[in-house]
């Protein structure tokens, strides 16, 4: 965002006034500015500036009791309700691994925080949020009506920072340069390829290879990868519903990678949007916005794990799934199965 350009604090504070309902990212974009310059605003009046000290945030999380986890990029939202329990603390990356809440988190990304407090009739939401230096959100946390206030109040207390001003200063994000040329044979990617023992590896192996991940994809051969058609993710959906089997869903940022692992069961399609609305689990994913399906196979310690990978327009992932399962076992029949059945795309198919 160009500072001299965005509206001041006031005029951002008068466009709420007269838009209470409008969502918060698009209220932010039609005024020109971002998400955190929109709360940035509201400082003050129900909204305190606080330190991102992700790991100080963590360690105080857990006594707050229940609340959801909120972690989305531009086309899937995903929401999980628990407790921040079992935290592992790191600088350059820190792990939240609950039973319900199960993140991966990366503290340098974050930039800017707020407690926000916002009145809905007789009672007040609570939350905090997290947005990276371009004002984009990374993670937020909604307080639930079972949530230790106490301890909520005391962690934005610890947390708490002197400057309280109603703007912020923001850094356009970075834009992505295009992968060029393959840096890598078919035959080096295919060796490495075949070479793995876990799927943590696979990144390492794309960066010592300077190979984008859709373009490794493309170049590795269809016994590794191909293209499925993207209508096959409302029928994963709805296959693993009706089976009841364990899957993991991943939906991240550069910031923040948040994960379910279980069954999911109330699939709710509505409009471009698909949604998982199950008691601790919500996903809301812009079917629209997937530009390419991928079906991945990567070799494992184990045998081979299978992925299915959702791409946006400018390459972007949105979204990725794998069968659940736990380190040293193999990957689930009925998954493979299910992944295998999908449907190719035409040209795949051909």
């Amino acid at each position: 965002m160009d500072q001299r350009v965005k509206p001041a604090p006031h005029e951002i504070r008068r466009a709420r006034a007269e838009n209470p309902k409008m969502r918060e990212r698009d209220l932010a974009s039609q005024l020109g500015v971002s998400e955190a310059d929109l709360v940035a605003a509201h400082c003050g009046e129900g909204v305190v500036r606080i330190e991102p000290r992700v790991n100080d945030l963590l360690a105080g999380l857990e006594a707050v009791g229940e609340v959801m986890a909120l972690t989305r990029n531009e086309s899937a939202v995903h929401e999980k309700i628990g407790v921040y329990d079992k935290v592992v603390p790191g600088k350059q990356a820190a792990m939240v691994l609950g039973e319900q809440i199960d993140l991966r988190i990366f503290p340098n990304a974050w930039a800017h925080g707020f407690a926000v407090e916002k009145r809905d009739g007789d009672d007040i939401r609570r939350s905090l949020q997290f947005f990276d230096a371009a004002g984009t959100a990374v993670h937020k946390v909604h307080l639930r009506p079972s949530s230790n206030l106490y301890a909520y109040q005391k962690l934005v207390e610890s947390l708490g920072t002197d400057s309280q001003e109603p703007a912020i200063i923001t850094i356009p994000a970075a834009v992505e340069q295009p992968v060029q040329d393959a840096a890598a044979s078919v035959d080096e990617l295919r060796q490495r390829w075949s070479s793995l023992t876990d799927t943590h590896q696979f990144f390492g192996m794309l960066r010592s290879l300077k190979l984008g991940r859709q373009q490794a994809m493309r170049m590795v051969g269809r016994d590794y990868a191909w293209t499925l058609e993207n209508d096959a993710l409302p029928s994963m959906f709805h296959r693993a519903a009706e089976s009841g089997q364990p899957i993991m869903c991943f939906v991240g940022n550069h910031g923040c990678i948040q994960i379910h692992s279980g069954p999911v069961t109330n699939i709710k399609p509505m409009g471009p949007w698909i949604n998982v609305m199950d008691e601790t689990f919500h996903l809301h994913l812009r079917l629209d916005h997937v530009q390419e399906l991928w079906a991945v196979r990567k070799p494992t310690k184990d045998g081979h794990v299978t992925s299915i990978e959702a791409y946006d327009a400018k390459g972007e992932m949105i979204i990725q799934f794998f069968g659940s399962r736990k380190e040293g076992r193999t990957e689930r029949d009925d998954w493979r199965g299910l992944v295998e059945s999908l449907p190719a795309a035409q040209q795949e198919a051909a």
